[in-house]
């Protein structure tokens, strides 16, 4: 889609200054029709992408639920190329983005506030999983696909995107930049992801981009730490992909439930 296309299905940029930095920092964002509060889904670009990344999976199931859609950019793809790659990458300047964008818009819009909904896949699941644990009471569901949850793990596992691990880390795994590694990755942050409502880990069995021992290993952490959590891992018979059914099935029992459950 293009700027026409965004126009023609009512889908807005948004422009939020960073209470951080004071930064621009750009959304997009497609406003629910009616005027009664409407649940708010908050989708999350993969690694190597932006904003425009999720308007193609997630639109249609906004605009066939009736939700509110924001798509954030938390500092664009987490790749070498992006100049601010060390603001990337779950940074504590890209998490307060997402919520900074979630507040204007709950500020402007009429957004149901206990059905906010997190969806994000690979960079985006990565992203879902620490935005879970920096802000575990924004979100009355989490779903989180393929997640990378351990960077200087995976930095060894998948070659391919260690130029760009460093790039957002300051440098290769080592003493120097131990804590850069441990501060994105949300295995580190187990004890505060098992406070969210309830979250949904999917991984596939098959996933050679990034091996689902990842989400297995949180989730293995999450029950010795809280066995009573809201935190539910299926490990599916597929690869590096996310299950939209899945998402949307989850999402709308959310959005039935008449009573949250607190983990």
């Amino acid at each position: 889609m293009d700027s026409k296309d965004y126009a023609r299905i009512g889908l807005k940029e948004l422009i939020v200054f960073s209470s951080l930095d004071g930064s621009s920092q750009p959304s997009l964002f497609w406003p629910a029709p009616g005027k009664k509060p409407r649940p708010l889904l908050v989708g999350l670009h993969t690694w190597s992408a932006d904003r425009h990344n999720q308007v193609k999976p997630l639109y249609p199931l906004a605009k066939k639920n009736r939700w509110h859609l924001l798509l954030p950019e938390f500092r664009g793809p987490n790749l070498n190329t992006n100049p601010h790659a060390r603001q990337a990458c779950a940074s504590r300047l890209a998490l307060q983005d997402v919520v900074d964008a979630l507040e204007k818009v709950c500020q402007e819009f009429a957004v149901d506030k206990s059905k906010i909904f997190l969806s994000g896949a690979s960079g985006g699941g990565h992203m879902a999983l620490m935005l879970a644990g920096y802000r575990p009471d924004l979100w009355c569901s989490v779903v989180s696909f393929c997640a990378i949850t351990d960077l200087e793990t995976w930095h060894r596992q998948n070659p391919r995107y260690a130029v760009h691990i460093e790039a957002c880390c300051g440098g290769p795994p080592g003493e120097k930049t131990r804590d850069e590694y441990r501060s994105r990755s949300p295995l580190f942050y187990a004890g505060k992801i098992s406070r969210c409502r309830e979250l949904f880990i999917y991984h596939g069995k098959f996933d050679n981009s990034v091996p689902f021992t990842h989400s297995l290993k949180l989730f293995q952490k999450i029950c010795r730490l809280h066995p009573a959590a809201r935190v539910f891992l299926s490990i599916f018979d597929g690869g590096h992909q996310i299950l939209l059914e899945q998402v949307e099935k989850q999402f709308l029992q959310a959005e039935e439930a008449k009573t949250g459950v607190t983990g």
